[in-house]
């Protein structure tokens, strides 16, 4: 098979992927309160279906943050960074996918010349705090073809330092009215 042929079948494909895990995860996003009987594991699968969406909003901070007072807040974070990070991969996927989309617009430009000198550190500070940028510097790691284990580790990073800070809040508040 041609290897261009090849690619641009693969990137359909990877792009029909994160359109369904998202349109998925909307449509379920409402019952993400019943996986707490699943304790850790539970919080692990909501961040990583919170976090493969693409754009579309889904409760995964909020949960971390009530659930750190339910749960060990160590605990619950490390469930939800990994889960996070594994669900950025549908980002990633879709810079992959469909470059030619986003690569137009100008926040993107900007996003992509700064993750080209600071790869990793973009991708570290960008999960680390909550914003909605994240999702284009996935977009932008999987354009620029940065390798998927490097991706994973900071994006893990960053996403397990914020979940630490949301379930450690959520501890110390709501865990007043729980003791």
């Amino acid at each position: 098979m041609n290897p261009k042929l090849r690619l641009t079948i693969l990137r359909i494909f990877a792009l029909v992927i994160v359109i369904g895990i998202s349109i998925f995860v909307f449509l379920i996003r409402d019952k993400a309160g019943e996986f707490q009987v699943y304790g850790y594991l539970g919080v692990f699968i909501v961040a990583l279906l919170a976090y493969a969406t693409v754009l579309l909003p889904a409760p995964a901070v909020a949960i971390v943050f009530s659930w750190g007072s339910v749960f060990n807040p160590a605990g619950v974070a490390l469930a939800a960074g990994a889960g996070a990070a594994l669900g950025e991969i549908s980002g990633y996927l879709a810079g992959f996918s469909g470059q030619a989309v986003i690569e137009k617009v100008e926040l993107y430009q900007r996003l992509t010349n700064f993750m080209q000198r600071n790869g990793a550190l973009t991708v570290f500070v960008l999960s680390a705090i909550p914003n909605p940028l994240f999702d284009l510097a996935g977009a932008a790691a999987g354009a620029l073809k940065m390798p998927l284990q490097k991706f994973l580790l900071w994006c893990w990073l960053g996403e397990t330092v914020k979940m630490f800070i949301f379930a450690y809040a959520g501890a110390s508040s709501l865990g007043k009215f729980f003791t």
